[in-house]
């Protein structure tokens, strides 16, 4: 398939069909995230990038046999690997070990929240989604090194493309803070049900997107600069490693929350918001700074 449009459109449409699933097997938080970034932002981000290369892939000068090779072994090499997993159902599975168990009947207590899916992102291995904001982060800064920063304001004419469609700008203005505003319950109420940094980031993000696809990017541009984007993309992490060295220097190890509140609980239940606070800043600014930069490298390309 060389059409790439139809690429991205059949991208979104399988993360959209995979929430479903997850959303089966009661699995909402991550049906959240995979709604959320697999057939929202991603889809965005990916438009954004065929602004600038084209619809159509170019006939490559090889051949693809090549290729063909290449995806047969590492396919093969990815099924050979399921084979060490263990059998759907299996008794004796890690899941179904006493761990789980501890997690399921134990976690509410030692965190003082009930969503067990938030304890373990958080507090439980919370090295691991430090690590995964951190990435995050890292994919900002190659955006921007690699495509580069926004530089001052486009042509208004270019940008501003939808100025003549009333009906769509009006019902902009009444979505955007709906938007906005379920963005922060999804934020502060991961504690009690499905949602969290990740989730609420990009649907904040999603929500100066759809302002820059209906007011112009000179408008999003007004209301956000850029500059201080940049710096709210580190400050996220900053925030999330900050409550770990807070822990440390209050005799604890490294993002151990208990000691942050006057019981172990409280302290758990403090420092889960503050990491999930900085995961949202970052996931919200990064997917901003993507997509400034691919859409306004769109346009100046248009323009010459």
């Amino acid at each position: 398939m060389h059409g790439l449009f139809a690429v991205a459109m059949l991208s979104g449409i399988y993360s959209l069909v995979s929430a479903t699933f997850f959303v089966a097997l009661d699995a909402v938080d991550v049906a959240f995230t995979e709604a959320a970034v697999g057939a929202g932002v991603s889809t965005v981000l990916f438009l954004a990038t065929l602004s600038i290369t084209g619809e159509k892939e170019k006939k490559p000068n090889h051949s693809g046999l090549l290729p063909m090779i290449v995806v047969c072994i590492v396919g093969a090499a990815l099924v050979y690997g399921t084979l060490d997993m263990p059998h759907y159902g299996q008794a004796d599975a890690p899941a179904h070990t006493h761990v789980s168990k501890r997690y399921i009947e134990e976690s509410g207590t030692a965190m003082g929240i009930p969503n067990i899916v938030t304890s373990v992102l958080a507090s439980y291995r919370g090295y691991d989604t430090l690590g995964e904001v951190t990435v995050i982060f890292t994919a900002g800064v190659a955006v921007l090194l690699l495509i580069g920063s926004v530089k001052g304001p486009i042509k208004e004419s270019v940008a501003d493309g939808m100025q003549h469609h009333l009906v769509l700008r009006v019902v902009a203005k009444f979505l955007i803070p709906v938007i906005m505003l379920f963005a922060l319950y999804v934020q502060f109420h991961g504690d009690f049900g499905p949602g969290g940094g990740f989730q609420a980031g990009v649907i904040f993000a999603a929500a100066f997107i759809l302002y820059a696809l209906v007011f112009g990017l000179n408008a999003a541009q007004q209301i956000i600069y850029h500059r201080l984007l940049v710096i709210l993309v580190a400050s996220g992490v900053l925030i999330y490693g900050g409550v770990g060295v807070a822990s440390m220097l209050l005799d604890a190890n490294f993002l151990d929350y208990s000691v942050l509140g006057s019981t172990p609980a409280a302290g758990q239940h403090i420092g889960i918001l503050l990491v999930e606070l900085g995961v949202g800043i970052t996931v919200a600014t990064v997917m901003l700074v993507i997509y400034f930069a691919f859409a306004c490298r769109g346009r100046r390309g248009k323009q010459e």
